[in-house]
């Protein structure tokens, strides 16, 4: 039996992105016992398999961690690079569209990831892949196609950091709880997890949001008795981590960061917790599915509706023309 060809990356990336980084290896690009070099065979039917396995690998090594915007730039030209060695492969169609994401371009990378899911329908089964997935249609506004996205990721996760781990748990109870009642119960079970995770900033939005998914949920006693165990002090220096905002817009709800601002002064009580949530109510939370919770904490009333205008009388027959 033939071993499939190396791809040098997988190598030569560093210890600390080993997991996450292996997650994205393709297929055709797989390790054979960790030895450096291609099956003669394997060269002989694709002689171009090793280069584009090498520009895949060095696209990706641009994109982990936290490598240079600079870098990252780079990463597009080498997909497509890779793509004329070997055309119709999925692979670097998905390495694009994740270093689009990396690039504040979301609507190219949504379409770059569709055509990845076109050429071969597994593309995305692959969890980094499958997060930017959710990620590129939660930026788009395509929430439900993003909740879909993170609840079929979040099982296969194992391979992630635990520092990726929470920030996807954290990212897919936020985009569940922006569908409304329904995925209340998903989104305290995912901010759970989240918490147990993570770290510093993200541990602080943790708590808040599984405080908030709690509180909106009925269960405010249990909302409170998180918020007294873990938060102290002003938290907003701690939402406002890159961090945190960053997973916010991957979640497609950066508005929710007021709602998290609110619920964390509600521990204290008194106005900062109602003028907090009447920020929220005046951004897109008040157009969303939690305004009349919001309303609640702010102790205001929702406006009334408007009246429609009086249909003119029709003229009555015989009658002046």
């Amino acid at each position: 039996m033939h071993r499939p060809v190396l791809a040098l990356v997988w190598l030569l990336s560093p210890a600390s992105t080993q997991g996450a980084f292996g997650t994205a290896r393709p297929v055709e690009c797989g390790i054979s016992d960790g030895y450096r070099a291609a099956n003669a065979w394997e060269r002989a039917k694709e002689p171009n398999l090793r280069r584009y396995c090498d520009l895949l690998a060095s696209g990706t090594a641009k994109l982990v961690g936290s490598g240079s915007i600079i870098l990252v730039k780079e990463v597009p030209q080498i997909a497509d690079e890779a793509d004329k060695l070997l055309p119709g492969r999925a692979a670097p169609s998905v390495l694009k569209g994740r270093a689009f994401l990396r690039l504040g371009q979301p609507e190219d990378a949504l379409r770059t990831l569709e055509e990845a899911k076109r050429r071969d329908e597994r593309a995305l089964d692959d969890p980094v892949a499958l997060l930017a997935w959710a990620r590129a249609n939660a930026r788009t506004g395509h929430l439900a196609e993003a909740a879909q996205a993170y609840r079929a990721a979040l099982p296969r996760t194992s391979a992630l950091t635990a520092q990726e781990r929470s920030s996807a748990s954290f990212e897919a109870g936020l985009t569940v709880m922006a569908q409304g009642p329904a995925g209340i119960d998903d989104a305290v079970a995912m901010f759970r997890q989240a918490r147990r995770d993570a770290v510093d900033a993200m541990q602080v939005a943790s708590v808040a949001a599984l405080a908030l998914a709690l509180d909106r949920g009925g269960l405010r006693d249990e909302a409170r008795a998180v918020l007294a165990e873990r938060l102290r002090g002003d938290v907003k220096p701690l939402l406002a981590d890159p961090r945190v905002t960053g997973a916010l817009a991957d979640a497609g709800v950066p508005h929710e960061t007021d709602a998290l601002a609110a619920i964390a002064l509600e521990a204290d009580g008194g106005a900062p917790a109602k003028e907090a949530w009447r920020k929220y109510l005046g951004g897109a939370g008040g157009k969303g599915p939690w305004a009349e919770h919001a309303r609640e904490h702010a102790g205001v009333t929702a406006p009334a509706a408007k009246k429609p205008a009086p249909k003119p009388e029709a003229p009555t027959p015989g009658g002046p023309r």
